[in-house]
């Protein structure tokens, strides 16, 4: 007695088919798993056993063979239960097999046969699309985020004798829909706001600015000044996610079962703030079966690195390949995946180890080969890639005492969204979305400036000590700054407020 089941697991942040057969023969009771199951797939015997009975039906007592194919490929998770169950009872004849070639089937099967959540729906619903199938027999909890896919009939399980009653014709499961424009339209708001930030409104141009170039940006300032508070602020004056982005960024968090029951797709730009003592591959992706990392879950939105030179050396060193090709490749004996890895980094670090250099308000007590050294944890391939430094001071106590408040995110927005309309009008066909990306190439071609802007160039070069990294960074955020104002070309003006965006290369040398 053979039975076949269509399922589907993940590989990277896609999914592929996997034929669940099961084939029940004559012999003493056993229950063996072929096909490269990992511990989780392995152990879904008992669960299903257990599942099985409970529900009413009765399990055989003969020889059970699994087979998960392609069967050199590892498998992992608990999404297997639930075709394993259905093809058992499919292959005693207890469940018609017409309905088994047209829809995905999978899920976890508790003890009592409710069949629970698993991670990475969303790549199976594309999949399944893809594969022409009629619809995925899933759990309830995943429809949402599942039924983001149009074009086949997502069906919501509560329990394995739902599965069984629809594929024998006893039971209809209404499709679940969603409406996607009603999702960006209730989403799509941010919790937080930058009039809420009280003071340094050279620090909010300066991130007014980053969020129109797609620039990354380091802020150097004491505690307590308000690094965290900006950085986290600004994803809301980001342009809104369009329709491919939320499906890419969902996808990845999909994979790591970081989607919450009631959410259907991520529609804000995500938000990543992880802890200094983070590995490299915590921050990259890794693992035996390698899994995205902090840089891929902050695919379209925004990484923050607080506190940056307190980062291990080698984890900051791994960052160099995300920032440069936006998307990270892992490669493992067995296997190469590449996530994609399209962020803005936002770097905050005092300006010495004790926090007080520079600081009129407290006395710093940390020599200058202290502070060069605190400085010198960030190397300079990593600095080559940040376009904008930025002092962010102490808060004045009437900045903190005004009651006025501030722009509001959405003022900023629009500008925001004007000028990066003036750069995808400008690279239209060339794979480039923003003025951070530009090469030399495009640098030449769309930063030229005249004699006066290269003499100021020259002089503050001269006299500020810029290091050479620093002119091709001034020119693309002079460029940016030129966007926002809707000029043509870049004025000596656009140029002195870039040169201001150097603080650290300045610092540094002096």
């Amino acid at each position: 007695m053979l039975a076949r089941i269509l399922s589907s697991t993940v590989f990277g942040i896609d999914a592929y088919v996997v034929e669940v057969e099961v084939d029940i023969a004559s012999g003493l009771p056993a229950f063996a798993t072929v096909g490269l199951p990992e511990g989780a797939v392995k152990e879904s015997k008992d669960r299903v056993k257990a599942a099985i009975k409970n529900c009413g039906y009765e399990f055989p007592s003969r020889r059970i063979t699994v087979n998960l194919a392609p069967a050199d490929i590892k498998k992992e998770g608990t999404a297997f239960d639930l075709p394993m169950a259905i093809g058992i009872l499919a292959a005693m004849d207890v469940i018609q097999k017409e309905k088994l070639k047209d829809y995905f089937i999978l899920g976890e099967l508790s003890l009592d046969g409710q069949v629970k959540p698993v991670k990475g729906i969303l790549p199976v619903a594309v999949t399944a699309r893809k594969e022409g199938l009629k619809g995925i027999l899933l759990p309830k909890d995943n429809s949402k985020e599942a039924a983001v896919v149009k074009g086949i009939d997502i069906l919501p399980l509560e329990t394995l004798s739902d599965c069984v009653e629809f594929l024998n014709n006893n039971f209809y499961i209404e499709p679940v829909e969603i409406d996607l424009n009603e999702i960006f339209k209730m989403d799509s708001n941010y919790p937080v706001d930058f009039n809420e930030v009280k003071g340094q409104e050279h620090v909010k141009r300066c991130l007014e600015v980053a969020a129109a170039g797609g620039h990354n940006v380091i802020m150097i300032g004491p505690p307590g000044s308000g690094k965290t508070m900006l950085a986290k602020r600004l994803p809301t004056i980001l342009p809104d996610m369009n329709f491919e982005e939320s499906i890419e960024t969902t996808k990845i968090h999909s994979v790591l079962g970081l989607i919450p029951p009631d959410k259907a797709l991520i529609v804000t730009r995500p938000f990543r703030n992880p802890h200094h003592t983070i590995s490299d591959a915590g921050l990259i992706g890794g693992g035996q079966i390698p899994k995205p990392g902090e840089v891929s879950l902050s695919h379209h939105g925004v990484l923050f690195l607080d506190e940056l030179p307190e980062f291990k050396k080698n984890v900051l060193e791994v960052m160099r390949q995300p920032l440069e090709e936006e998307r990270v490749t892992i490669s493992r004996a067995a296997t190469s995946l590449t996530y994609p890895a399209r962020f803005m980094l936002i770097a905050a670090m005092n300006p010495c180890p004790c926090g007080y250099y520079s600081d009129p308000n407290n006395e710093c007590t940390c020599t200058i080969p202290q502070i060069q050294r605190y400085r010198s944890k960030i190397s300079g391939p990593l600095m080559d890639r940040i376009d904008i430094h930025v002092e962010v001071p102490a808060v004045r106590y009437r900045d903190l005492a005004n009651r006025e408040a501030g722009e509001p995110s959405r003022e900023i927005k629009k500008r925001v969204d004007q000028a990066r309309k003036i750069q995808l009008d400008r690279f239209k066909g060339m794979k480039i979305y923003c003025n951070a990306q530009m090469g030399n190439r495009h640098i030449k071609k769309y930063c030229a400036i005249d004699e006066t802007g290269q003499r100021l160039l020259e002089v503050a070069i001269d006299k500020f000590g810029l290091s050479a990294r620093a002119y091709t960074r001034i020119l693309k955020v002079a460029r940016t700054i030129a966007d926002l104002e809707g000029k043509e070309n870049i004025e000596p003006s656009h140029l002195s407020e870039a040169i201001q965006y150097r603080t650290l290369d300045r610092n540094l040398t002096s």
